[in-house]
């Protein structure tokens, strides 16, 4: 039986952790989870929300660049992150589904889980 975290779904779950942590790092200086109810409505679009996110990471990485210090480095990381969490496939329009939602939270929470062991005071 494949793990769970061979699977598509828990690897965009990963992205759209590093993606949202980019977002808010920029934003506030600090990486704000989402809420258990804002990770299951990723999970109902992961394509298009991803889209939506990357579409903003250029100016995020730069504005998290300027502020300096560690959200400066941390920015640098996440950007690279995001560049390798990114698979050479095409996403789902649609849904996952409530076994692929599962996977989704689990690469999301478990992609946190690293950057909290990465950055102790950065992320809320």
């Amino acid at each position: 039986m494949a793990r769970v975290e061979d699977g598509r779904p828990y690897a965009w779950g990963r992205l759209h952790a590093a993606l949202w942590a980019l977002k808010t790092l920029a934003e506030t200086g600090r990486i704000v989870p989402l809420s258990e109810g804002e990770v299951g409505r990723k999970a109902d679009n992961p394509r298009n929300i991803a889209w939506a996110l990357l579409r903003g990471a250029g100016h995020q990485v730069f504005l998290a660049r300027e502020k300096g210090g560690v959200r400066a480095e941390a920015a640098a990381v996440l950007f690279a992150d995001i560049a390798k969490l990114i698979l050479p496939e095409r996403m789902r329009r649609d849904g996952l589904g409530d076994v692929g939602a599962a996977a989704f939270r689990q690469g999301y929470e478990a992609q946190l889980a690293e950057y909290r062991k990465q950055w102790e005071g950065l992320v809320n």
